[in-house]
């Protein structure tokens, strides 16, 4: 299998990360609104632990979305699973936050995105990854800086609108890769 061929199978294997970018956006939507009616320990485990409720949400609609299987010969495989899960080894950064300042873990985890999601700038071959990155990761960050306390609830819902609004760009971009694998 050529490269070429392998990086097209592995955005058209996950619908371009259009799942996940969808999954996780609803769960950080959810966040954010049950942040202003639970105790603020609660909604920071939530927030925290969305992911358990995301993630097969993305693997489910992956199924749902994608249009071919990624091949057990693929040599970017092995890369492609470990980006996705790299994110986890965060989690006693995670910890360490929620111990110092709980109001901290939405602005935490869109930088932890941020880092995640800037490998597949290069994995899925556009841009749009990269701007992903950045707009999460420094936007929450601005939002911090100017909201302060208040931005704990904003922050989630930027989070989510963001993902939300790459998703159907990284989609369209994994489903023109698709007709010119074929």
């Amino acid at each position: 299998m050529k490269f070429t061929e392998a990086f097209d199978e592995v955005s058209a294997s996950s619908a371009g990360g259009a799942p996940f970018l969808i999954a996780y956006g609803l769960t950080f939507f959810v966040s954010g609104i049950l942040s202003f009616v639970l105790p603020e320990e609660t909604a920071v485990l939530i927030v925290l632990f969305q992911g358990a409720l995301a993630l097969p949400l993305a693997f489910w609609l992956e199924r749902k979305m994608r249009w071919e299987q990624m091949a057990a010969d693929n040599p970017l495989r092995a890369l492609s699973v470990q980006l996705a899960v790299s994110q986890a080894l965060a989690l006693p950064a995670l910890i360490v936050v929620f111990d110092l300042n709980p109001r901290a873990i939405p602005v935490m985890m869109a930088g932890l995105g941020g880092v995640h999601f800037l490998p597949y700038a290069w994995l899925h071959r556009t841009r749009l990854y990269t701007a992903l990155a950045v707009a999460v990761s420094f936007g929450a960050f601005a939002l911090l800086l100017i909201l302060g306390p208040t931005a704990f609830h904003v922050i989630l819902f930027y989070v989510g609108i963001v993902y939300w609004l790459t998703a159907p760009f990284v989609y369209r971009h994994a489903a023109h890769l698709q007709v010119v694998w074929k």
